[in-house]
């Protein structure tokens, strides 16, 4: 098996939420943090033959990277990672025992949504980029006498500088619902993005390869 250029971001997105994956059989790859605040799921061109559980992603990435074109062999303890045009320039990669892999055992069911709105590729950049600038460690969308925002501050200090959009939702009602910024682990692109007021979201990519299920700080507040 060869692994896509696509399926390699994946891993390394999937990395940046939590070291462990379990792959499971199959074309559908599922993570979980570690505080299991945030679920990914995506789906890719290859089909896994096996279950495998892979402690350390990142370890797993950089010995895929000592091959200029890796192929993969899945054996019943290991996987072999072999050059393709050089099959003897090869590396044995042991799995983990499943039993220290936080893995999720399901995908969420999402409650009904109070507010939907799209998030753009730039928009969120923009957003990481000001949070990263100012030290702003929380994302909030607001809704106040019908106008919408997504601003990224610190909620504990009233001083504190603030970066801010203007965003169209859909729905009714006021809100305040809050995001650690340290959890918009999203791969680049456009999101359809739902919101509950039982403190969890959905962001699905508009190219339908990846979602991710966030949950929100515990002083969201919606008023419908």
């Amino acid at each position: 098996m060869k692994l896509s250029d696509k399926t390699i971001s994946v891993l390394k997105n999937f990395a940046s939420i939590n070291q462990n994956l379990m792959i499971k059989e199959g074309n559908s790859l599922l993570t979980m943090s570690a505080m299991k605040n945030i679920v990914a799921k995506a789906d890719v061109e290859e089909t896994f033959p096996k279950e495998v559980a892979i402690y350390d992603l990142n370890e797993f990435l950089a010995s895929l990277s000592l091959f200029s074109s890796p192929i993969l062999d899945f054996s019943d303890n290991h996987i072999t990672i072999s050059e393709e045009n050089s099959p003897k320039n090869s590396l044995k990669y042991f799995y983990s025992d499943s039993s220290v892999v936080t893995s999720p055992s399901k995908t969420i069911t999402m409650p009904s949504s109070e507010v939907t709105f799209e998030l753009k590729g730039d928009a969120l950049s923009k957003l990481q980029r000001a949070a990263n600038v100012i030290g702003a460690p929380d994302l909030v969308l607001s809704n106040a006498s019908g106008t919408s925002a997504l601003e990224v501050k610190d909620k504990k200090n009233d001083t504190a500088n603030t970066y801010s959009l203007d965003i169209e939702t859909s729905g009714s009602g006021t809100f305040d619902f809050y995001f650690k910024v340290e959890n918009m682990k999203l791969m680049e692109g456009n999101y359809d993005v739902e919101i509950s007021s039982k403190n969890i979201s959905h962001l699905s990519s508009k190219n339908g390869s990846v979602e991710y299920w966030i949950a929100l700080e515990t002083e969201s507040k919606y008023e419908g």
